[in-house]
């Protein structure tokens, strides 16, 4: 009796000077949490040292494996669970130090000291291994974590900006290996999660997430002095193989690792606002997933994903995909693997290799063994050209980084140049690899259907690419270049738009696009290929009322006629001698089955013409998410359930759509860019939206688009663009290059001001706060006289200078209404 006394006292005198920090003599455990008791860690030194429980919200998450510490040799495996010597323990109020935890063997030991240190919502876990030895380490970890089972959290975000899909590993063993140093843990039902961020000055951190020999979800963290590679070829997955990643030297000597755990309220940090008549559940669950699945590692991003190890380069959407998902940690991988494509997958003279895989896929290939990066081996697929350049400059318009653009400039000159060339005979349309159908090669993302010589589907992706890159040239000051890729660009309009019997795409017997034009003249891809039709509406090479209406309403009459959730590959055959022996007979894979993966194009089509056609289909694929979680390659034609295990990120583009297409987000690299397209029924959307390290709140009704911060907020009925510096505004409008409105403030006062009008002679605006204000408007005729009224009295007239600008200085104390007029219209 006396010596529990004993203990109790210790237990109070403990907790009383350190809240959260309780220690169990008699157990040997110490139970850590953060203030808000949302994340418990209790320790158990009994035999070793582990983390035995982590309760998260008051459910413990960890199986009886526990937590914990290890190095594994060629022959043996050791860990932090049993220490060859008695653990030391030293508290001091917040904070816990446990020390002289050893393991090992001659061959290869360590010595470790954990501190947990409690700091508000986090948990500071300090791991120092001191190594006793130079050598050889075939695994290793800083810690394991042994969640309960693979239910225990849905997936786990990444730093990359990728996820782990905890479904996707299926089997005993299978493992993805990844390099970063962050996940965040979530499961959606409880709207709970767990995040894990961790540093050190010391080495080269790795995770990997594994299913477990007891169905137990291991999460395991690395610290190595050198970049860990691949054990097997280049894979970032692996099946039925626990070990990732290749063995690695360690040297005699201390490493030190930081890792900072924390609960995350996940419903409030990946809210996706308010989307009126839109599941926003649904929306931020799929982007959370599919859209972050082709995410395979640090510089590699790009579809398949990573259960395949597999990216293609052939695919102009990644760009637009992280405008959608909308991360930080997504946006710059994504500039870096850019970089990395750049440097690896362009060859000199500016042809692009179109994939990336972990090993070769079949043996005559130019597989680079290094880098991953090779040509499909039956065909080229062309797109990759355009394809390349519509992803920089999109990307460009997220980051912001004129340096990282002018970094891109050569080559992305030198892959357009390269299709440039591709014009044999003059007539504005490039040519592919491939002369006719009968070389059973592919050219482009169809690469089971024999696309031969002028390809309509490379070339709308080319007229995109050529557009947005001559943009990329005027920010960068390159007039010559500007004006080059947009002369080039509107001659392949020009030819592409022409009749099939004078040289272009158009049939206007059949009403639609067709596919390709062999080198001998004929006709193949009639058929009603829905990426070449959509591509030419969405990328505007097609502007004609007419046809868009012949184009759109046979595709919508053919699908209802059919009951299908999303578009096919194409409505009709193609002939049996256009497609590989896999695609017979009609409906099946690339010759008529539904791939969702285009579903961007389709929208973007449909918002010119029928906007509640394009709402539809994405709320189509949204309740298909719900149903299978979209973990397909393609749907069935006959039955649309989902077929193939090449599992496609891409099939996520429909919803990036809804944010581009419908919600109108478009960031540019100077400003927030709205143009929406938005419907009755979705009126009263709103959600925060972040670009270049600023949160906008975005208001969205039909005919009303407000964006606001905590000190401007400009609201119009139609779209337009907005930056703010220190103290100035700055309005472009339609989302324009040029800023039109700037509005300056004395004292750090609030603009908030609405657009009523905005044309060639007439600019109205209404003020709604009050202070000090100068305005300066652009875009005027020069040298010319404008009236200025006030609540609609005239006040003054003042004179543009020859730059066709003027400016006025206002005191507002109550709301008030501008408007300029040129008195000599």
């Amino acid at each position: 009796m006396r010596i529990t006394s004993i203990i109790l006292m210790l237990f109070i005198t403990i907790s009383a000077s350190a809240k959260f920090v309780k220690q169990d003599f008699v157990a040997k455990t110490i139970l850590i949490a953060d203030d808000a008791n949302n994340l418990q860690l209790l320790i158990d030194y009994n035999k070793g040292c582990k983390i035995s429980q982590v309760k998260i919200r008051g459910k413990n998450t960890i199986s009886p494996l526990g937590v914990y510490t290890s190095i594994k040799t060629e022959s043996n495996l050791f860990t932090s669970l049993d220490s060859k010597t008695q653990i030391k323990i030293n508290a001091k109020k917040n904070k816990f130090e446990i020390g002289n935890i050893v393991y090992g063997e001659k061959e290869m030991s360590v010595t470790e000291t954990w501190i947990f240190t409690v700091t508000g919502k986090q948990i500071v876990w300090d791991i120092r291994r001191q190594y006793l030895q130079n050598g050889k380490l075939d695994n290793m970890s800083i810690p394991v974590w042994n969640f309960s089972n693979l239910s225990t959290w849905k997936g786990g975000i990444l730093n990359t900006g990728g996820v782990v899909w905890c479904k996707y590993l299926k089997n005993i063993n299978d493992t993805y290996g990844v390099h970063t140093d962050g996940v965040t843990f979530w499961e959606p039902d409880s709207g709970d999660a767990f995040r894990v961020e961790t540093s050190s000055n010391d080495g080269n951190i790795a995770l990997s997430f594994s299913h477990g020999e007891n169905d137990e979800f291991k999460f395991t963290q690395y610290l190595t002095p050198l970049e860990l590679y691949q054990r097997h070829d280049l894979s970032r997955f692996v099946g039925g193989k626990y070990d990732v990643f290749a063995p690695f030297e360690v040297k005699k000597g201390t490493a030190k690792i930081s890792l900072t755990l924390s609960y995350v309220d996940y419903n409030k940090e990946y809210d996706r606002g308010n989307l009126a008549g839109i599941d926003a559940t649904t929306v931020r669950e799929l982007l959370n997933t599919t859209g972050r699945y082709g995410v395979i590692d640090r510089n590699i991003i790009g579809a398949n994903g990573w259960s395949t190890n597999w990216k293609c380069l052939h695919e102009p959407f990644f760009a637009q995909i992280g405008m959608a998902v909308n991360d930080e940690n997504y946006t710059r991988n994504f500039s870096s693997t850019l970089d990395h494509e750049r440097d690896f997958a362009v060859e000199k003279d500016g042809r692009v290799l179109a994939r990336w895989h972990h090993k070769p896929e079949a043996k005559n290939s130019n597989y680079n063994f290094k880098t991953g990066y090779y040509d499909c081996p039956w065909g080229y697929t062309i797109d990759a050209q355009p394809g390349q350049v519509i992803n920089t400059a999109e990307q460009f318009d997220l980051n912001g980084d004129i340096e990282w653009l002018k970094s891109h400039k050569l080559n992305c000159e030198k892959i357009l140049d390269w299709l440039i060339k591709r014009d044999s005979n003059h007539n504005g349309i490039f040519e592919m690899l491939n002369n006719n159908t009968g070389e059973h090669t592919c050219s482009d993302w169809l690469d089971v259907v024999w696309a031969s010589f002028e390809n309509a589907f490379v070339n709308a992706q080319m007229y995109e690419a050529l557009n947005l890159w001559s943009d990329c040239e005027a920010v960068l000051g390159d007039k010559e270049k500007e004006s080059y890729y947009s002369a080039i660009a509107a001659r392949l309009k020009e030819a592409f738009n022409k009749p099939v019997q004078e040289g272009g795409f158009w049939s206007p017997e059949k009403k639609q696009y067709i596919y390709w034009r062999d080198k001998d003249g004929s006709l193949h891809g009639d058929n009603l290929v829905t990426p070449v039709n959509f591509a030419a509406i969405a990328f505007g090479l097609c502007d004609d009322p007419q046809r868009t209406k012949d184009i759109l309403d046979q595709i919508e009459n053919k699908a209802n006629a059919e009951n299908l959730f999303h578009w096919p590959l194409c409505f009709d055959s193609f002939k049996q001698e256009e497609v590989s022996a896999g695609n017979w007979p009609f409906p099946k894979y690339e010759n008529g089955d539904i791939f969702p993966t285009w579903g961007y194009l389709g929208i973007r089509a449909y918002v010119k013409y029928d906007k509640k056609i394009a709402l539809r289909y994405i709320e189509n694929i949204l309740a298909q998410y719900k149903k299978d979680g979209l973990s397909f390659q393609r749907y069935s034609r006959i039955t649309q359930e989902g077929l193939g295990n090449d599992i496609l990120a891409g099939i996520c583009t429909t919803i990036t759509a809804l944010y581009r297409d419908i919600y109108g987000i478009r960031p540019k690299w100077n400003r927030m860019g709205m143009e929406p397209n938005m419907l009755r029924e979705l009126d009263g959307t709103g959600f925060d939206y972040t670009h270049k390290g600023q949160r906008y709140t975005l208001s969205l009704s039909e005919n009303s688009y407000q964006v606001s911060t905590q000190s401007l907020s400009v609201k119009s009925n139609k779209g337009f663009g907005v930056n703010m510096s220190k103290d100035r505004l700055l309005y472009y409008p339609k989302n324009q290059n040029m800023e039109e409105l700037s509005i300056k403030r004395k004292n750090r006062q609030p603009i908030n001001i609405e657009i009523s009008e905005w044309s060639k002679n007439r600019r109205c605006w209404t003020l709604n706060s009050t202070g000090d204000y100068k305005f300066t408007v652009r875009g005027l005729k020069p040298n010319s006289t404008y009236s200025i009224q006030l609540n609609g009295n005239r006040e003054k007239s003042y004179d543009t200078n020859s730059e066709g600008i003027l400016s006025f200085e206002y005191t507002s104390q109550m709301p008030t209404s501008f408007c300029i007029e040129n008195l000599l219209k």
